[in-house]
C-alpha cells in the first residue's frame, strides 16, 4: 500500500501534459517497470474509462489502484494522484486572490511540453503492439486516428468502434450472445443515468444564480459536472464558461480564463481547475467542496464498473467489443500526440528536448519523472 501510494504521489507532482501524458505516465510505471499489470489488462482498463464520466487519468489511477489492492487501494491511489495538483492549485489560487496576478511558468512548460510527447508517443507504441491483434484492428486504428485529427467526437469514435467490433464478431462467429450484451448494458445504463440526472440538475439552475453562491450549490454543480463530463479536458472549459458565466454569474470572463491557465501550469488531472475556483467563490472550504464534488462521481464509477471488466473479457462479443474500444484509444491518443506536438515542438530547442527524451526513454530507460524535472530545468535555461 505504501508503495502505492508513493507512486501515485510522484505521478501527481510531474503529470503535465494532460490525459493522455499521465496514461502513458502510468503504463511505464505499473506495466513496463513494475509489472503490476498485463499491457492487456492496462488496455481494458483505458478501454472502460474512455467509456464512463469523469476525468480519464484520475480514473485510470483508481482502477489500478482497486486492481493491486481492492477498496483500500482505489481510495489511496485515487487521493495520492488527485492531492499534489489540489495542493499546488490551492497555493496558486491564495496568492490569485492575495495578489491578483498568475505566476510566470511559460519558461518551465517550454522544456517540459516535448518531453510530455516523447513520453505519449512511446506509450502509444508499447500499447499499440498489445493492442492491435489482427489487421482489421490495425485498419480501425488508423481509422479513428484519421477522424480523430478531423475533429470528430471521441465518445462517438470510441462507441463506433465498439459497434464496429461486435459486427466484426458477428460475421466470424455468428449470432450475438445474449450474455455479452448484457454486460456492455450494464456498462451503458452505469454511463447514460448520471447524464439524466445532471439534465434534471440542469433545469434547477435558475436558483443557483447568485454573486455568492452557497456551499451546497457550488457543491451540487461540481458533483454534477463530475457525472456527466465525457472527453478531455477541455470540454470542462466549455461546461464552466457556459454555467459560471453566462447562466450563474459566479465568475467574470477573465477569472474563468485565468482559472483555466492554472489547470494547464499544474501537473495532474485538469479537473483541479474546480480547486480553483472553489477557492475564488468561498475560500479554503469552497475549494474543498468542490474539489471533492467534481472527483467523488470517479470514484464511484470505477467502483460500479471495475469487477465487470474481467466478465467482459471472458464474453466473446464483449471482448471483441473491448478489443476494438481499446484500439480506438489507441489511435486517439496518436492523434493527440500530433495535435500536441504542432505546438510543442518549435523550433530547434523544442525538437532537440524531444529527441532527447525519446533516447532517455527507450535507450536508458530512464523515468518519465526525471525527464519532466529534465526538461522543465533546460526549458528554463534555455529561456
Amino acid at each position: 500500500m505504501a508503495e502505492l501510494a508513493r507512486l501515485f504521489l510522484r505521478l501527481g507532482l510531474v503529470a503535465f501534459g494532460g490525459p493522455a501524458a499521465h496514461i502513458a505516465m502510468m503504463e511505464e510505471e505499473v506495466v513496463s517497470r513494475r509489472r503490476w499489470l498485463s499491457r492487456e489488462q492496462f488496455l481494458d482498463l483505458l478501454g472502460a474509462t474512455n467509456l464512463i464520466p469523469g476525468p480519464n487519468s484520475t480514473e485510470m489511477a483508481i482502477h489500478i489502484g482497486m486492481v493491486r489492492a481492492g477498496l483500500r487501494g482505489l481510495i489511496v491511489a485515487g487521493l495520492c494522484f488527485i492531492l499534489p495538483a489540489t495542493a499546488i492549485t490551492l497555493g496558486f489560487a491564495w496568492a490569485y486572490v492575495r495578489y491578483q496576478t498568475l505566476p510566470q511558468m511559460s519558461a518551465l512548460l517550454f522544456g517540459v511540453k516535448p518531453v510530455v510527447i516523447a513520453i505519449i508517443l512511446s506509450a502509444v507504441v508499447r500499447l499499440g503492439r498489445t493492442a492491435v491483434k489482427t489487421p482489421w484492428l490495425a485498419l480501425l486504428g488508423l481509422a479513428v486516428f484519421v477522424l480523430g485529427l478531423r475533429g470528430v467526437n471521441e465518445i462517438v469514435l470510441l462507441l463506433g468502434g465498439g459497434a464496429v467490433g461486435i459486427f466484426w464478431s458477428t460475421l466470424r462467429r455468428g449470432p450475438l450472445r445474449t450474455s455479452g450484451l448484457g454486460l456492455l448494458g450494464v456498462m451503458g445504463l452505469i454511463a447514460v443515468v448520471p447524464i439524466a440526472v445532471g439534465a434534471v440538475g440542469g433545469d434547477a439552475s435558475g436558483s443557483m444564480v447568485s454573486p455568492s453562491p452557497s456551499l451546497r450549490a457550488i457543491g451540487l454543480y461540481f458533483l454534477k459536472i463530475g457525472s456527466v463530463l465525457f472527453g478531455s479536458g477541455y470540454v470542462l472549459i466549455a461546461f464552466l464558461r457556459g454555467d459560471l458565466v453566462a447562466d450563474y454569474r459566479w465568475l467574470t470572463e477573465l477569472q474563468l480564463l485565468d482559472a483555466v491557465a492554472i489547470g494547464q501550469l499544474t501537473p495532474g488531472p485538469v479537473s483541479s481547475t474546480a480547486t480553483f475556483i472553489g477557492y475564488l467563490l468561498a475560500g479554503g472550504v469552497g475549494a474543498v467542496v468542490a474539489t471533492a464534488g467534481i472527483f467523488l462521481p470517479s470514484f464511484l464509477f470505477v467502483l460500479a464498473t471495475n469487477p465487470l471488466i474481467p466478465r467482459i473479457r471472458r464474453s466473446a462479443t464483449a471482448a471483441s467489443f473491448l478489443d476494438a474500444v481499446n484500439v480506438s484509444s489507441i489511435g486517439l491518443m496518436a492523434a493527440v500526440t500530433v495535435e500536441l506536438a504542432a505546438s510543442a515542438l518549435k523550433g530547434w530547442a523544442g525538437w532537440a528536448i524531444g529527441l532527447a527524451a525519446v533516447v532517455g526513454l527507450v535507450k536508458f530507460r530512464l523515468n518519465p519523472a526525471w525527464l519532466v524535472v529534465g526538461g522543465a530545468v533546460a526549458g528554463w535555461g534555455l529561456n
